[in-house]
């Protein structure tokens, strides 16, 4: 793809798909042959979670959540706004929320707490890329995908503006908004 607002390649095809089967059999092994939720945060973590889901031997349920932090921007406001709620109940489920990105921790810090207080039998993070250095609250994630450098990135669900989803990698972002 040519475009002048994308930059160097972060993550390959190949490493993503490669990456993915990884977590699919750590996640398998780890549930021993319990079902798993999966919770899916929109709309960024969707694509992730559909090849994550396909790498995992397991039952597993899915649902998902959208929540903002950001609005229209491309930095956090700090604000966590829930503008979709699962349809499930978490009560005795082992569920695992599944992210496509961690910037400040703190969109996931929100997330974690709220979905603890419905009583789930276990609570975990699958985070695809995790940026370090932005952290401003331990992030407390168990599976991450790959630590990345704090670039504007997107691709393989991220976005600026809508854009750039469908990209079978993660490329750094260097257009306008690029923060």
């Amino acid at each position: 793809m040519t475009d002048p607002h994308l930059g160097r390649i972060v993550v390959t095809e190949d490493e993503l798909q490669q990456r993915v089967r990884e977590l699919g059999k750590e996640l398998t092994s780890d549930y021993g042959g319990r079902p798993v939720l999966l919770v899916g945060v929109l709309k960024g973590a969707f694509m992730f979670m559909s090849d994550l889901a396909r790498a995992v031997d397991l039952p597993v349920e899915f649902d998902f959540m959208s929540v903002a932090s950001y609005g229209s921007a491309t930095r956090t406001s700090g604000v966590v706004r829930i503008l979709m709620d699962l349809d499930l109940d978490l009560s005795e489920r082992h569920v695992l929320i599944v992210e496509d990105i961690v910037d400040s921790g703190l969109t996931l810090a929100y997330l974690r707490k709220n979905l603890a207080a419905r009583g789930p039998a276990s609570l975990e993070v699958c985070a695809l890329l995790l940026k370090e250095g932005l952290q401003k609250v331990d992030p407390d994630i168990k599976y991450v995908g790959f630590r990345i450098p704090p670039d504007f990135v997107v691709g393989y669900g991220l976005d600026v503006g809508q854009r750039y989803r469908n990209l079978p990698y993660i490329i750094e972002y260097t257009g306008p908004d690029a923060e």
